[in-house]
């Protein structure tokens, strides 16, 4: 980022792919994941779509970007951020193209400082922002020129740092030429000898609202013969609603193709207010990086982390990083390199299947055999089964745990992970199923709707609602009703699943949306085909009773 995105379109009317495509990504990306399964690791490296120290355990970059670039001065920085908990620094470089060059001399003190505050470190070109869009901007062909001029410093550090060619390398001017530099850039650097994990941005200012990158990632990584490659998305205000989010990110890791989000914002601003919460929780259930932007010194200060590179002056953004549910403090692990369980490779046991107690309409208790260890069970993750997909939904150091936000009447299928202080994670449990009660209370009373028409064009637009609870107890498992005016109807929902019969719709959650919290809210958006005119909705109901509108 350059301290702020450039206006973007809105993403569902270009995220949208087709199934195919996300069939060839699972069939093709597998298969380049276990072509490179056998290869020499040398540091860092990817194998199966999975980001591995050398030694073979799991790394999950919990961190955050740092302009360093700009000011070169903040040296105190780095041990700042990794006192609050981080395992990775992003760090803000400039060939010379649009900022002062940082010196070979320079970058060796970064790259020594990460080491020294124990923080895996990716070093990024900045000057390629927006390229094709921003007259300023440079080539990643210049970018990598000027990494292969840092071959010098870089060589030998492949435990400790990750390359990203260039940040934002394309701007929204046909985003499509992204594909055939990006591939060039990377042959070129392993050409020259580099054989670090390389990182590559995507198009869109990052965001790839136009799903360039998501298209030809299988592409650019088989292009990589190393297969020591990792995707980068940017996620900003295109990214608003959990299904954009947990669609894109899910497309990739289906495919067994390396991403995380290597920049993400969460304060609102002029294009829309992107879901950080669902950003942080899909990467924590994933098991994907995120790096947060920005530390301190952006022209907007909204997204300032830490006020005037103050740690103890953290902003309510900052709180939120470090400190909020999914955040660097309760999610991050050190990299094992730096000493902390270096040698200990050895997974726990399964844990024994789990059984469930207090069965509720809304939540149950899981029991489950505690895990063995050679060193200590530090931890299990209880993991909500669909078909290949999982999710996380609790997290505890004991063999036992509430799961709650259920819905009534609906038969869930868990297990249980463990895990050790070195990020060893055994073999998943078997696995139990779990019905919930009918329920006798119909939540409703209480309750405002919200809804807009996001975009409109002939024939088709895109609608949000968001309903929220008024009420002093949490809504589970509900249906939203509205009817429609003037022939509309449903063809594409996120967040919810909308059944229609003639006018009269019917909304009901998906399982991140299916809790509305007392003062909280969820959104659901939709695309839709319309006639001449598109009224909104008169009316809404939740569970039956009637809510107000704003």
């Amino acid at each position: 980022m350059n301290t702020r995105a450039a206006p973007l379109p809105r993403a569902a009317l270009a995220l949208v792919t087709g199934i195919a495509t996300l069939l060839a990504y699972v069939l093709l990306g597998a298969a380049a994941a276990q072509a490179r399964t056998d290869a020499v690791a040398t540091g860092l490296h990817v194998r199966d779509g999975r980001l591995l120290e050398a030694n073979g355990n799991d790394f999950v970059m919990r961190g955050v970007n740092h302009a360093h670039t700009w000011y070169p001065g903040e040296t105190q920085s780095l041990a700042d951020i990794k006192a609050l908990g981080a395992n990775t620094v992003r760090v803000v470089l400039s060939n010379g193209h649009r900022w002062s060059a940082n010196s070979p001399a320079d970058v060796q003190s970064v790259v020594a400082d990460c080491k020294a505050n124990r923080l895996i470190c990716v070093l990024e070109v900045h000057d390629t922002t927006g390229y094709g869009e921003e007259a300023a901007a440079g080539t990643l062909d210049q970018a990598a020129d000027y990494w292969i001029g840092l071959k010098g410093v870089l060589a030998g550090q492949e435990n400790h740092i990750i390359v990203n060619i260039g940040n934002e390398p394309w701007g929204n001017a046909d985003p499509a030429g992204w594909t055939a530099p990006t591939i060039a850039a990377v042959k070129k650097l392993r050409a020259a000898g580099f054989a670090h994990t390389i990182m590559v941005d995507a198009p869109n200012w990052g965001q790839d609202w136009q799903g360039v990158m998501k298209a030809e990632a299988q592409s650019v990584y088989a292009a990589d013969t190393t297969g020591n490659l990792v995707f980068s998305i940017h996620m900003y205000s295109v990214f608003d609603t959990a299904q954009e989010i947990r669609d894109y990110l899910g497309a990739f890791t289906a495919a067994r193709l390396p991403i995380l989000i290597g920049e993400f914002g969460g304060p609102a601003d002029q294009w829309g207010d992107p879901d950080e919460d669902t950003m942080m929780a899909a990467a924590e259930e994933l098991r994907l990086g995120y790096l947060a932007w920005s530390w301190s010194g952006n022209t907007d200060p909204v997204l300032d982390l830490a006020v005037d590179f103050d740690p103890s002056r953290l902003s309510g953004w900052g709180e939120r990083i470090f400190h909020g549910a999914n955040g660097i403090a309760q999610t991050s692990r050190e990299a094992t390199v730096f000493g902390g369980g270096s040698q200990d490779t050895q997974a726990p046991t399964a844990p024994g299947a789990p059984s469930a107690t207090d069965v509720t309409a809304d939540s149950a208790t899981l029991t489950w055999a505690a895990a063995t260890d050679d060193t200590a069970v530090t931890g299990y993750d209880v993991v909500r089964v669909s078909g290949i997909t999982e999710t996380t939904v609790a997290s505890t150091t004991t063999p036992g745990a509430s799961v709650t936000g259920l819905a009534a009447d609906t038969t869930y299928t868990f297990a249980v992970y463990a895990r050790d202080a070195a990020g060893n994670r055994s073999a998943r449990s078997a696995s139990v199923d779990v019905t919930t009660d009918e329920g006798t209370s119909v939540p409703g009373v209480g309750c405002a709707v919200g809804y807009r028409v996001v975009g409109e064009w002939p024939g088709g637009f895109q609608g949000e609602i968001t309903v929220r609870n008024t009420g002093t107890t949490a809504v589970q498992g509900w249906t939203l009703g509205f009817s429609f005016a003037a022939g509309q109807t449903v063809t594409q929902a996120w967040g919810g699943t909308a059944d229609q019969t003639g006018s009269a719709v019917a909304v009901t959650p998906a399982s991140y949306t299916a809790t509305i919290a007392p003062s909280g809210s969820v959104t659901v958006g939709f695309l839709g085909a319309k006639g001449a005119t598109n009224p909104a909705p008169a009316a809404f109901t939740l569970n039956g009773a009637a809510c107000t509108t704003s």
